[in-house]
């Protein structure tokens, strides 16, 4: 007999027939009572054991973490807690769990310990939840995109170029480190690499996404990128995943609204889809918030925020407005902040963008045209030639959840902003041929894919929404 997802069993439907259900043990009480779990629903099935039918020796192999197989008959279930049961008939213990072994055992554990054992923690209800939040916002990335008439783009991940001018990436090589060839001026030689050339792991596919959608129209990438930043912080990683849509034609104003419809249309998505995942996730935010002082607590909930964001629409203020408004808040006035505001020019950090979310307007905010000191090179100049637009948007509990610009579609400006800057030109020939050949204005946005999940799980680490964080100093796993 072929298996059922126990997903599928809690409905009901083969009620009063034998099913097979597969999966490992979440608790065994009495030496009778299985609460077995798949992984296709946070919730679990109760497998009722007739003691006289199983030997003893059979029963002491089932643990917190085995593996089995049970057929039996699927019924309404006496006991509270859940509608259905299985009246067990046949058991198989396809793999043990030693208890004195088991990491993962029924009781709560902290979040670095499950981080040392990343391998295991997709065993618990909490980051079983996780994960299946994750592969329902990336189905959700994808289906809105398809939907919109977007063409799904493979960004190269080894590049010869940096997208965001900082020089925070890895180095890509296939060179003997023991034995490195030199040129005459005793530097390496990087003519001898694989490649011919230095080459990295990219922070982003966005400059060869411009180039696709000067061609197809619309186009989006969704894939990993690499940033060697030794921030061994909450918010950081060194591998990561980036969404970056980039749309022909676009300006400034039809980015922001395809970033907001986009962010609301995959989070109306997931909330539908993973309903229980995201009301225990909801459920378990309220503990934490339970030990938090009553100044630092959110004043809504977990679904709450989600439908908060779904329902309203994003605040729209420039960069001048925000910063008149920082400046002259109290925070500032009163040195509360790290990063004090003095004056027009300043880079926004966590602590202001989330100020403004958070305090001041209470909502979701798209904030425009930066100066064009603090942005990048690729960003289209506004005729006060003191800003760009560019186009951040800001969360509660997160700050930036995107980052996106009009892009400098004029030959002209963009090579003499790439000169000051000091950037190679040579190195982006084929970037500037866009703007040679049929320039045309064009927007785009990028969207860390981590601080989405993070925002809609209710997680406060980025750890801890991906599989396997890679981090300074850690690649274990």
């Amino acid at each position: 007999m072929k298996h059922t997802k126990i997903i599928d069993l809690l409905t009901g439907k083969n009620l009063l027939h034998e099913v097979k259900a597969k999966g490992w043990v979440k608790t065994f009480r009495n030496n009778q009572f299985i609460a077995l779990n798949d992984g296709s629903t946070i919730n679990n099935i109760q497998c009722v054991l007739d003691l006289e039918k199983f030997p003893a020796e059979l029963l002491k192999k089932i643990h917190t973490g085995s593996a089995l197989s049970i057929t039996g008959t699927l019924v309404e279930s006496k006991g509270a807690g859940q509608n259905v049961e299985i009246q067990v008939s046949k058991l198989k213990v396809y793999g043990e769990a030693n208890p004195e072994e088991y990491p993962i055992q029924p009781k709560k554990h902290s979040l670095e310990f499950l981080r040392e054992n990343a391998h295991l923690r997709i065993r618990t209800n909490m980051f079983g939840a996780i994960m299946r939040v994750r592969s329902t916002l990336a189905f959700a990335v994808h289906k809105y995109f398809q939907d919109n008439g977007f063409f799904y783009f493979n960004a190269p991940i080894i590049t010869g170029s940096d997208a965001e001018g900082a020089g925070e990436m890895f180095r890509v090589t296939a060179l003997d480190l023991n034995n490195l060839p030199k040129n005459e001026q005793g530097e390496v030689d990087t003519k001898e690499d694989f490649f011919g050339k230095t080459t990295n792991l990219t922070v982003s596919g966005q400059l060869e996404a411009e180039t696709y959608a000067m061609a197809l129209g619309s186009v989006y990438t969704f894939g990993p990128t690499f940033r060697a930043e030794n921030s061994n912080t909450s918010r950081h990683l060194a591998e990561f995943w980036m969404i970056e849509p980039e749309v022909a034609f676009n300006d400034l104003d039809d980015n922001m609204d395809l970033a907001e419809d986009f962010i609301k249309s995959v989070l109306r998505y997931t909330l539908e889809k993973c309903e229980d995942d995201l009301i225990f996730l909801d459920k378990r935010l309220k503990e934490e918030e339970k030990n938090k002082p009553m100044a630092e607590r959110s004043e809504m909930s977990l679904l709450e925020k989600l439908q908060f964001v779904i329902d309203n629409n994003f605040k729209r203020v420039s960069y001048t407005e925000a910063i008149d408004i920082l400046r002259n808040c109290k925070p500032n006035k009163n040195k509360k902040f790290k990063y004090v505001i003095d004056e027009w020019g300043a880079d926004l950090q966590s602590e202001h963008e989330r100020y403004l979310v958070e305090k001041h307007f209470k909502c979701p905010v798209i904030l425009f045209d930066y100066p064009a000191e603090i942005k990048a090179f690729y960003m289209r100049l506004n005729e006060d030639e003191k800003t760009v637009r560019a186009m951040d948007i800001l969360f509660p509990g997160i700050g930036e959840i995107v980052g996106g610009s009009e892009r400098e579609e004029r030959y002209d400006v963009l090579l003499e902003k790439m000169k000051k800057l000091g950037i190679d030109e040579e190195e982006l020939w084929w970037y500037l041929d866009t703007r040679k050949f049929g320039t045309a204005p064009h927007s785009g946005f990028g969207l860390g894919f981590e601080r989405l999940v993070l925002f809609t799980t209710g997680m406060t680490n980025i750890r801890d929404v991906i599989p396997f964080p890679r981090t300074p100093q850690n690649a274990e796993f």
